[in-house]
């Protein structure tokens, strides 16, 4: 039998996801090894394979717990098209540009992403992959399948941007580049289907 019961073991595991989660962001997947990440959640090392069987594991999980996270937020405030709109101020505003630990995974991890195992690359594609659905559905409710494309576009040019803002040096260069992703996804929301 178990030293400990299964509710706390659920609420290690979460904790570790969540710590993992803002850490990744920050640091990398490279840049944060095991020693931080389990730090981060108030464990030590070896405790992480008392819930996962390794590293790769709980980056796959951190991952899918992000993007569920944003999918959640989305979803509570992007009910309509102006919920859509102002999901995007938020995205490209300065506030989300300079938290990065609880900003968007995708703008943070996407380069690394690609160069992860199968079963991370797996975790990102379904969370975005939602997230790109659940968007389609408020642009077209009727027929989502026909607003994928811009649903598609908006998130790649929303990532793209908050990217390059994140890297530029000038703030008020940043500032513009958040500004012209604006413009340019506000375009795009108003765009009729073809």
């Amino acid at each position: 039998m178990s030293r400990y019961g299964h509710d706390r073991k659920e609420s290690t595991r979460h904790a570790i996801v969540e710590a993992a989660g803002r850490r990744l962001k920050l640091d990398g997947i490279d840049g944060s090894g095991v020693t931080t990440l389990m730090k981060d959640a108030g464990l030590t090392n070896g405790a992480l394979y008392a819930h996962f069987s390794s590293k790769d594991e709980l980056v796959a999980t951190a991952i899918a717990d992000q993007l569920a996270r944003q999918r959640a937020t989305l979803r509570a405030v992007a009910t309509d098209r102006d919920g859509v709109e102002a999901f995007v101020r938020f995205y490209l505003s300065a506030e989300h540009r300079d938290d990065r630990s609880e900003g968007c995974p995708s703008a943070a991890l996407l380069g690394e992403v690609a160069r992860c195992s199968v079963t991370a690359r797996a975790a990102y594609s379904a969370g975005v992959t939602a997230i790109i659905d659940d968007i389609a559905t408020v642009l077209d409710p009727d027929n989502p399948a026909s607003a994928d494309g811009r649903a598609w576009t908006l998130i790649v040019s929303l990532i793209g941007t908050l990217q390059m803002a994140r890297a530029i040096l000038d703030p008020d260069l940043s500032d513009a580049v958040l500004e012209h992703g604006i413009i340019h996804a506000m375009t795009l929301l108003r765009m009729e289907q073809p």
